[in-house]
């Protein structure tokens, strides 16, 4: 000790820390310590194993050390040339953790190396409003090296939003671990094109024009999915309309009322009374609108937490009403049109967790919810093509696929159904989706199938409630016909719950007229026209901002001359949910139905016109039914049972983000597609679900929705405190009445 203490005052304290110095920078720099060359008969490959320190060791570095050492590794790195199969690679996570906003302004060739997302965005977000921040990125791939030994094979079933999604997040995010396999990417989807149910490739009855499952609305709290239409694919203003007003009639009075474009009306007020204030009802009085506020009570208690779910799925919506006291005119004719075409389905047979939910987000949450854009086309044209094409920008890996529909690093396996899967001997881990695809000649007149297996490391189900039914149910088929079923899905009881899912069904009618028919509104809701059915209607020709003058577009060139004097100056498209008592007519039965409820809500200049052409959609079992209890059916974004197995789509439950119908299917792609980059990168070691480290790894590169209004959160919160205070005190679902 006293000689330390006479170094110490001799001055020779920068002489002791030295060596100390020197070997935190050892330890930090990317030292080379050998260098192994293997020889083949055809080529000679370079393999360069380097030594890193451990992330706890970084972590308590000082930071001084860590940029001493950052910039004697940079200059030395600059000096080195670069050799075959060592090229440089990410940074790991801690090592990204440390470093700070100066990212921002280091060069393009230098993001490799610096990923302080946080930083970044945090810059952005003071500049331009939540809907338009930038998108907060996980690390971004990593160069390929040597060190990548294989491929694993990601096999993702469905080709809609959900799917989409996750293909594109995971083409575009490797795993970043510089040991870790790349993610190699198959889509399987039964459609004969990418898109699901919402792609285009329906005709007319003639066979001369384009149909749709539908039409497509982007609420206003879409933040990701308008984020990808603006930031990613650059095409938000030409796919999409602006907002305008929208209407709501009823056979019996015609227009009931007028939702305004909420987003102009001044002044901004808390969402609840906005609404009140500003939706234009023509016809229900404010004495029964008054029976409404009751439900404040339910939504101040119901705060999308799983908690919250369970306690309100077993009940139907129309049950919560009638315990509230919500008088019979007032659930008739606001509360139950919004049920029907917002969750498909009457309020007797809708939970009313999902109802709450639904009704939040749509509407509620904020005075702009409800504000809504149209795709101006069919959405397969317009979002989906352009998609698909970004992700051969993305990718780093080849697909080499037999389909029409093959890009790089990711594989659309189209017109091909998911009828079994193979097991591991442990039961844990799905190593084979069993397909059959169907093969078509060309002529439309011949067609046969196929029967393979895709090999897969990682299976993703991104299918809607019927699909997934489907599938668990022909898994049971397969294994009974093989005699055993001790490998099956079936064997865990998370996958045997998935029969009682359910869809229920819709069907759009596309219908063109010879004369123009005015429509005071582009988007319309309906109600009293069939029992238990809801209804919308589009006039297509305004939203899709088609001139009927010049030639038509949706015909093909060699019939040109012979619509010429059928030419349409009207499209209108009538669209029926729940509809499972329709879709048994004919064809002719159903449009007659179409025009007459038209006839009857828009009068003689309807009434005048002649059907020049029509297209019918079925789609039985097509959309989610959120039925009461159905909470406990709705598979989780991980599976319990099965440890190399995933879901998205608006059908997961526990996603944590509020969001509802295609920016839920949207968000819960990218949250998957996180999770399973996660685990690649860590040996195959799953975050735990429920924890905040797997809440902070989901959610990467999504926008959250907007916090609770100070009104809102006021109110959840003195529900909660009086919860409690008062246990024993019943809440809304324990009443009888």
């Amino acid at each position: 000790m006293v000689i330390v203490v006479s170094f110490l005052r001799r001055g020779f304290l920068p002489v002791l820390l030295l060596p100390l110095i020197l070997l935190w920078i050892y330890l930090l720099a990317d030292v080379q310590c050998f260098v192994r060359t293997t020889t083949t008969t055809t080529t000679t490959t370079t393999t360069t194993t380097t030594i890193r320190p451990s992330n706890r060791l970084i972590e308590r570095l000082p930071f001084s050390l860590l940029t001493i050492a950052a910039s004697k590794k940079g200059k030395r790195e600059a000096s080195r040339p670069p050799q075959p199969g060592n090229e440089p690679s990410s940074p790991s996570p801690d090592v990204q953790k440390s470093e700070n906003s100066n990212n921002s302004n280091k060069s393009s060739n230098n993001r490799g190396n610096n990923n302080n997302k946080n930083a970044i965005n945090n810059t952005n977000n003071k500049k331009r409003p939540r809907e338009q921040q930038d998108e907060q990125q996980p690390p971004p791939p990593s160069s390929s090296s040597s060190r990548r030994q294989e491929h694993k094979q990601v096999v993702i079933i469905g080709a809609g939003w959900g799917g989409l999604s996750a293909a594109y997040w995971i083409s575009k995010h490797q795993p970043n671990h510089p040991d870790s396999s790349s993610l190699e990417v198959t889509v399987v989807d039964a459609a004969p094109r990418v898109g699901g149910l919402v792609r285009d490739g329906y005709r007319s009855k003639t066979g001369q024009r384009k149909a749709e499952a539908g039409q497509h609305g982007f609420w206003d709290q879409y933040y990701n999915i308008f984020q990808l239409l603006r930031d990613e694919l650059q095409i938000i203003d030409n796919v999409l309309t602006d907002y305008a007003e929208q209407g709501q009639y009823s056979r019996a009075r015609g227009l009931e009322a007028i939702w305004p474009v909420y987003r102009n009306q001044v002044p901004r007020l808390p969402t609840g009374l906005a609404q009140a204030a500003y939706t234009k009802f023509q016809n229900l009085p404010w004495t029964d609108r008054a029976t409404a506020f009751p439900l404040v009570l339910a939504f101040s208690e119901f705060d999308d937490s799983p908690a919250a779910w369970q306690k309100y799925d077993a009940l139907s919506f129309r049950d919560l009403c009638m315990r509230l006291g919500v008088s019979r005119r007032c659930y008739d004719e606001a509360f139950e049109p919004m049920i029907l075409t917002g969750l498909f389905a009457p309020g007797a047979q809708v939970s009313a967790a999902a109802a709450l939910g639904m009704a939040y987000f749509f509407v509620l949450s904020n005075q702009n919810a409800f504000d809504v854009r149209w795709c101006k086309g069919n959405i397969g044209e317009l979002i989906f093509d352009p998609w698909i094409q970004k992700m051969q920008q993305h990718s780093d890996i080849s697909g080499n696929g037999n389909c029409s529909d093959s890009y790089s690093g990711v594989h659309f396996q189209t017109s091909t159904r998911v009828v079994g899967f193979d097991m591991d001997p442990t039961g844990r881990k799905i190593t084979g989706v069993q397909c059959l695809e169907q093969q078509n000649d060309g002529s439309n007149l011949k067609s046969s199938t196929s029967r393979f297996t895709l090999p897969a490391d990682v299976v993703i189900f991104a299918v809607g409630a019927a699909a997934l039914q489907a599938m668990v149910r022909n898994s049971a088929n397969q294994n009974s016909k093989k005699g055993s079923s001790s490998n099956s899905v079936l064997r865990t009881p998370e996958f045997r719950r998935f029969t009682n899912l359910r869809g229920t069904s819709v069907l759009a009618t596309r219908l063109y007229l010879d004369r123009p028919v005015p429509t005071p509104y582009t988007a319309n809701a309906c109600w009293g026209f069939d029992p238990g059915v809801g209804m919308t209607f589009f006039n297509i020709g305004a939203l899709h901002e088609i001139d009927f003058r010049a030639k038509n577009s949706e015909a093909t060139s060699d019939n040109q001359s012979q619509i010429a004097s059928q030419r349409p100056q009207a499209i209108i498209e009538v669209d029926y949910y729940h509809s499972d008592s329709l879709l048994v007519m004919t064809d002719d039965e159903i449009v007659e139905k179409a025009k007459r409820d038209l006839d009857d809500m828009l009068g003689p200049a309807c009434q005048q016109a002649r059907i020049v052409d029509a297209a019918i959609v079925r789609l039985p079992n097509a959309v989610n039914w959120y039925y009461p209890d159905s909470y406990k059916d709705m598979p989780d974004l991980q599976s319990q049972s099965l440890d190399n197995v995933y879901f998205c789509g608006d059908l997961v439950r526990n996603t944590d983000h509020g969001s509802w119908s295609q920016e839920k299917a949207y968000v819960s792609g990218k949250q998957v597609a996180n999770l399973v980059i996660h685990t690649a990168s860590f040996n195959g070691r799953r975050p735990k679900p429920g924890t905040a480290d797997e809440a902070a790894i989901r959610n990467q590169g999504i926008i959250p929705l907007p916090k609770d209004e100070a009104h809102v959160a006021l109110g959840r919160w003195a529900v909660g405190a009086a919860r409690k205070l008062f246990p024993w005190a019943p809440s809304p679902v324990d009443f009888l009445f």
